[in-house]
């Protein structure tokens, strides 16, 4: 089914930002962007999602590898004593001297739902040969893993799940540019402008639409 995703603004990368702007998607890819009235004249039947904030393309996580076999992401069941936030450096290493297999694998599996709630649809990689499960896990999900040397350094630290903590802007940021015909990986962020997805304030990702699917939606 053809849906339009529809935004107060859009921002392509790589070309002019759209206000009052829609990306129509049929099945897993852009069929058109552009100004909304176009858009839906183009597609009178297409399903309309309207999101607050702006549309952008899905961003690359560029700590991917240590985010999910370095940190362990605490279930929900055990937040009360670990908390929620992803655990590194010594706590993991305390946990991880008695981690099972079936524990690791919640943990991966976690690592990559939590991603995909911060707007992330490309993970750095590549991932090891030698690590079959996460590789699994990996393509279960739907990321898409990029082998490309990153374009922003990765930091050194605790790694954030929230991709712009690297510190860079959207277009070093994202997978790349929204195009028709390229693969629908979207995210939307309840803020008003691109400046707003920069610094400590708070940039809530509303949806995250993973090769035309959407796979997060804030309540």
């Amino acid at each position: 089914m053809l849906t339009i995703h529809a935004a107060p603004l859009v921002l392509p990368v790589g070309a002019a930002a759209v206000v009052d702007g829609a990306v129509a998607v049929d099945s897993d890819r852009i069929a058109t962007l552009g100004p909304y009235e176009e858009v839906a004249a183009a597609y009178p039947t297409a399903r309309v999602r309207r999101w607050p904030g702006l549309l952008a393309p899905g961003l690359r996580q560029d700590r991917a590898r240590e985010l999910l076999i370095r940190c362990y992401h605490p279930d929900p069941r055990e937040a009360d004593e670990l908390g929620e936030l992803p655990l590194w450096g010594e706590e993991f290493e305390r946990l991880a001297a008695a981690m099972d297999t079936t524990r690791r694998a919640g943990s991966v599996r976690r690592g990559l739902q939590r991603m995909l709630r911060h707007g992330t649809t490309h993970l750095a990689g590549p991932f090891g040969a030698d690590d079959q499960a996460l590789r699994t896990a990996v393509a279960r999900s739907g990321l898409v893993v990029q082998v490309a040397p990153s374009p922003v350094p990765v930091g050194e630290g605790v790694p954030d799940l929230d991709p712009f903590a690297a510190g860079g802007d959207l277009a070093r940021t994202a997978h790349g540019p929204l195009t028709v015909g390229g693969r629908a990986d979207l995210a939307v962020f309840d803020v008003p402008d691109e400046a707003a997805l920069y610094g400590d304030g708070p940039r809530p990702c509303v949806a995250t639409v993973l090769a035309g699917r959407l796979v997060h939606r804030a309540r």
